[in-house]
Order: structure tokens, then sequence, then C-alpha cells
């Protein structure tokens, strides 16, 4: 249980972290600086849609636009929202993917061990249907109902006199960031970049590196056989923000504990 409490703690500090942001756009961001009235004389036939374009995560468009980024997202996210196929931006895309696989990580590890707990305890049916909050407040488990916030970017399209409205949106979960991973990696290879090179930081790199590491912590060397519900994430030796690159050489399985003890330093 004190374990389970910890690692709700330590998933509320991933929640809050200033990563879990790429790019912006610029479409609507004075759009402060004036006033807006609609002065229809029909007005008050119905409710009409409002532009929420002032928002850093909203590109307000036409209406192709707004379609042509349901059919090829990737495309349009990078270029409306200045995420483009640089070497730095690679690297930002990579660690907003390894953010979301700890949050991903993390809420998983939750759930089975809400689960364990609940087949230990195995109480009546009548106290998980009525009573649950105020039996696991008693036994001192923390519980947590969360949801992962991922990035998400829209493309919104309102008509002049707001009567109609079309929306796409693009939500930054792990599958998407590993395609977006590529595209902009293609991208970069194309420019013959070296960086373009490198091994690409992905979910599936992430799941070798961790068989590869048998599922045990290179840090303090608990491994899965001993605990089961072990929480184990991905670090880079060399961090990032270090130069360090997302290739096999300098990755590593560590435990939670360890990765956020270790955090950006250089191993010593």
């Amino acid at each position: 249980m004190e374990e389970h409490n910890q690692i709700a703690g330590y998933l509320d500090e991933l929640r809050r972290s200033e990563r879990l942001t790429l790019g912006t756009s610029a479409a609507g961001s004075q759009s402060h600086l004036a006033s807006f009235e609609n002065r229809s004389a029909f007005n008050y036939q119905r409710d009409r849609n409002v532009s929420s374009g002032s928002a850093s995560n909203v590109h307000t468009c036409s209406l192709q636009t707004v379609r042509n980024a349901s059919n090829d997202p990737l495309k349009y996210l990078s270029k409306y929202f200045n995420i483009k196929p640089e070497e730095s931006r690679l690297t930002q895309v990579e660690a907003l993917g390894a953010e979301v696989a700890r949050l991903e990580g993390a809420v998983r590890n939750l759930s089975e061990r809400e689960e364990s707990l609940l087949a230990s305890f195995d109480p009546p049916r009548f106290i998980v249907e009525h009573y649950w909050d105020r039996f696991m407040a008693k036994v001192g488990v923390r519980l947590n109902s969360v949801e992962i916030p991922y990035p998400e970017y829209i493309f919104e399209y309102v008509s002049a006199g707001g009567n109609s409205s079309q929306v796409a949106r693009i939500i930054l979960d792990t599958e998407t960031i590993d395609h977006l991973v590529f595209f902009l990696a293609e991208k970069i290879r194309f420019k013959r970049s070296a960086a373009g090179q490198r091994a690409l930081m992905t979910a599936r790199l992430r799941s070798e590196i961790k068989q590869r590491d048998n599922f045990t912590c290179q840090g303090c060397g608990v491994s899965v056989m001993v605990e089961p519900h072990l929480l184990l994430e991905v670090d880079h030796i060399i961090p990032v923000s270090r130069g360090g690159l997302s290739v096999r050489e300098n990755l590593q399985t560590l435990c939670w504990r360890c990765n956020r003890t270790k955090s950006n330093r250089l191993p010593a």
C-alpha cells in the first residue's frame, strides 16, 4: 500500500511536467488585442459557434485545411504548429514520447496494484458498490482516477456567421508520437543529416531495452521476478540534455525510484 501511494505521488509529478508540450500555432495569438461583437439582426435565432483560435494548440483555418488535416495529420501538424523536421525538434518529440510512456506505465501500474489490493482484501460486494471510497480511505490506499494529459492539437473551422463548425483533432498518444518520430526522421534523412541515422526512441525500442536488461533495474538490481508490480522505465545513460542520443548503447532500464533519483545527471 505504501508503494502504491508513492507511485500515485510520482504520477502526479509526471502529470505536472512542463515537457508535455511541443509546438504552438501563431493563429489567433493576438486576438486579445481586439474586441468582437456579433451584431447580426438574426443572432437570436440560434446559438453561434465561436472560434477558440486564441489557444496556442488551436489553429483556425479554412474548411479545406481542416479536411486535409484529417487526411494527412502529421504533415499538417508539422506545418501549422511549427514542428519542423529538425534535429532539435526530433529530440523534443522523442522526449515527449518518453514522458508519455512514463505516464502510461505509471497509470497501468497503479491499476494493476489496485486490482491486486482488491483481490487480497476481497470486501463484500455491498461495500464495493456503496462504500468503496470510505473503505479504501480506512485501508490507507490513495485511489486514483487519472486521465493522461495527452497533448492535443486542433484544426478548427468556424463559418463567418458562426452557423457551422468543423474540427480535426490530433492527440499525441504513444502511437501518434511514434509515427511523428518516423515522419520527422524521414525528412531529416532526406536532408542527409547524421542525426537522422540514429536509433529512434519509440515504444518498440523501449520494450526491446527492457527485454535486453531482463526487466531488471540497472541501478538497484531489483527485477520483476522479485517484485511483479515493479514499475520499470527506460533511461538515457547520458541525458539528452547533455548530448546523449537515443541509441541502444546509451539506454538502460531503471526502476521508477532510480530514474527519479538520477534525473539528468551524468553517470559517475
